[in-house]
């Protein structure tokens, strides 16, 4: 029987599908640690891993007669695995795509609805009883409706969410990637990043975390964008230079942001949180209960296929 470790707590309706497997639940909510890496490495068949396990390509190194052969990842998302070096290890590395591209489209809505109709800003505003009633200027903020979206990476989510801005709010759509998308919408093609910025109301990350993205969103994108646009990050927190917008934000070179991802999480700098015109969420984009369920289906299809030698699902 295969031995597997479960690194972190997972929905109880995901643990009866690992039937036939020799599973090690590790109940806990915080990553591996490097010690506990290379345990997992040394002493099992497989690890259902998630982001925040950050196995390096110095963690494979440290164990070079690995008994694990596959990592499957909790999540689309893989930048915390050093695919190249887990391969060259003989170990394979699976993800979750698929399951999160509504969640995700979704909680980017959530943030551009939010940070345009300052929506965080005002609910403060109440739970703080410094409400005084209605006025005609109170409050304004950016109506969505008809404006341009810029998203940055037209994958599956940025797909996701352009659908939402277009069909839903009659926004036009613009995007940047590295070629034109056959797409069932109307959508402008951008081959040059700061074009893009300078054009669109709300500019939307949606690219995958890698070295070719990390701080992909610098100074000289957000110092294009006008006054009144909105960043919104659903990526990964890297992909944004957190400094360059903290400077961005506090001398309102852009009229604000939504986060769900930072570039050091889970900290999250003083000077961030003290901002009112950013809307700051924990890394909620595939926060419910069916969608978790799901993620877990998947890996655990991923974990069972490669036991049993048959194709994968969802290589990487």
């Amino acid at each position: 029987m295969k031995k597997v470790l479960v690194s972190r707590v997972l929905p109880e309706a995901v643990y009866p599908l690992l039937e036939g497997l020799d599973v090690t639940r590790r109940d806990q909510t915080s990553p591996l640690s490097a010690d506990e890496m290379r345990s997992a490495l040394g002493a099992f068949d497989g690890v259902l891993c998630t982001l925040g396990d950050q196995f390096s390509a110095q963690m494979f190194a440290d164990v070079p007669q690995a008994r694990c052969k596959i990592l499957a990842n909790f999540g689309v998302g893989y930048n915390h695995i050093d695919v190249a070096a887990a391969k060259a290890a003989g170990i394979v590395v699976t993800n979750t795509p698929g399951a999160v591209t509504d969640a995700t489209a979704d909680i980017a809505m959530t943030l551009m609805l939010m940070s345009a109709r300052r929506t965080g800003e005002g609910e403060r505003l109440v739970r703080a009883g410094q409400w005084e009633g209605w006025h005609p200027t109170q409050m304004l903020g950016l109506h969505l409706t008809g404006k341009t979206v810029g998203i940055v990476g037209m994958g599956r989510i940025g797909q996701a969410i352009a659908r939402r801005c277009h069909f839903g709010f009659g926004m036009k759509v613009q995007y940047y990637g590295r070629s034109p998308k056959e797409l069932d919408f109307d959508a402008a093609f951008q081959s040059d990043l700061i074009d893009l910025a300078a054009n669109v109301d709300v500019l939307v990350t949606a690219v995958p975390g890698s070295a070719e993205t990390h701080h992909l969103i610098d100074a000289q994108v957000l110092g294009a964008m006008q006054s009144h646009a909105r960043l919104i990050n659903i990526a990964r927190g890297d992909v944004v230079e957190e400094k360059a917008l903290i400077d961005a934000l506090q001398r309102g070179v852009i009229g604000g942001a939504g986060l769900d991802v930072y570039e050091f999480e889970p900290a999250v700098p003083d000077a961030l949180r003290a901002l009112d015109n950013v809307v700051l969420l924990p890394h909620m984009g595939t926060s419910t209960a069916e969608v978790r369920v799901d993620m877990g289906r998947m890996a655990v299809e991923n974990l069972q296929a490669f036991f049993r030698g048959d194709p994968l699902p969802n290589s990487v």
